[in-house]
């Protein structure tokens, strides 16, 4: 998808949509930004993991492993499912997801 290209003339709400989205995008990427935070994230790809799965797949302690799922379920990305006493987490959406695709490709294949 090619970007729209800016112009002087662009209407004040076009502005006003445009920061909002700014914004938005802003939020989500540093959401992202931490390496905790994106290795959740991409445990979380294949499906829905309890804490405790974070937690080993990571090892990470149980404080560090909710910390950062604190901070993924503010932003909207991630939901939980309580059973019990365990807490399941999903991917809310699939921007993670093509996220992670996208940083996968500039980062992890052969090619980069």
């Amino acid at each position: 998808m090619a970007l729209p290209q800016l112009s002087q003339d662009i209407s004040p709400a076009d502005m006003d949509r445009m920061v909002e989205n700014a914004t938005r995008a802003s939020n989500f990427l540093k959401a992202i930004s931490h390496e905790g935070r994106l290795m959740i994230l991409c445990h979380l790809v294949s499906g829905e993991k309890s804490v405790t799965e974070l937690e080993q797949l990571l090892s990470a302690r149980q404080a560090a492993v909710s910390q950062q799922l604190s901070r993924l379920r503010l932003e909207g990305l991630v939901v939980p499912r309580r059973e019990g006493k365990a807490i399941f987490y999903r991917l809310a959406d699939d921007r993670p997801q093509r996220m992670l695709e996208v940083v996968y490709e500039l980062f992890c294949t052969d090619a980069s």
